[in-house]
């Protein structure tokens, strides 16, 4: 008789599914991939469900109703690794624009029955309900990323997964930095890298998909903003965007609210 092979299940909550659909990009690895686990659960690729317990859990999409923080529980329960993937599960997404204005109102004035909404007032990260072992950054994640981590947990080691700038990012790339040379705003001292150096090599600023950097300096990036030419209200919606729950970031949104 073979080996076990470990059993992985992909978990969907409030999000897009962009996070998930990295996994499946990962195109000639994932063969590989399928190879070493057992996919158990992961509605996206198969309708193939296995019961648990599950060797390694990743989870997609933030909490925002009763049913999410009741599930996700359980989940828990049936996890040996629980790993949350994308802005949204680490920081509540998009989504948790909400945290910071009226959900009731929005209700009475969207729905016809707002007594047929079962809706949370916040949009919050997984780690806010359970324990989690790892979170990987992005909006999306970064497939290559996602490879480590997978391997990593595997075979009972920590992910490598670097904590610096997207700064740093830009240096290894040798691009040049397109605030200091083109005035351009860019959030770049303060993200995370992982996205390859996407937008600063195309000349745009970085937009903060992955979150904030270890010890971010957020109230120093502000000033320079300004000094760019942005004012508290451009400052604000620059911190709340993808991961506008993320603490340093909802700091800094707060400081220039109004």
């Amino acid at each position: 008789m073979g080996q076990r092979r470990p059993k992985l299940a992909v978990w969907k909550f409030s999000s897009c599914d962009g996070c998930q659909l990295s996994l499946l990009d990962c195109e000639d690895e994932l063969l590989t991939v399928a190879g070493a686990v057992e996919i158990a659960y992961f509605l996206e690729a198969t309708r193939v469900e296995i019961r648990g317990p599950y060797d390694v859990s990743l989870v997609e999409g933030s909490i925002g109703t009763p049913h999410d923080a009741e599930r996700i529980r359980k989940i828990r329960q049936q996890s040996k690794t629980l790993i949350t993937i994308g802005a949204c599960a680490t920081a509540g997404g998009i989504q948790a624009l909400r945290n910071f204005r009226d959900v009731e109102g929005f209700i009475r004035a969207v729905y016809a029955r707002p007594e047929f909404i079962d809706t949370l007032a916040t949009s919050t990260a997984i780690q806010d309900h359970v324990k989690v072992d790892f979170e990987l950054r992005g909006c999306p994640i970064n497939k290559e990323q996602l490879l480590e981590v997978l391997n990593a947990f595997l075979n009972g080691r920590r992910p490598v997964v670097p904590p610096h700038s997207q700064c740093v990012e830009c240096k290894l790339h040798g691009t040049v930095c397109v605030m200091v040379a083109r005035g351009t705003p860019c959030l770049g001292p303060v993200t995370q890298a992982g996205c390859g150096n996407l937008c600063p090599r195309h000349d745009r600023g970085c937009y903060g998909c992955f979150g904030p950097k270890e010890t971010p300096n957020t109230a120093a990036l502000a000033k320079q903003l300004t000094a760019l030419g942005w004012n508290d209200a451009d400052i604000a919606n620059a911190f709340r965007s993808f991961n506008a729950n993320a603490e340093a970031f909802r700091r800094e949104g707060d400081v220039h609210e109004g």
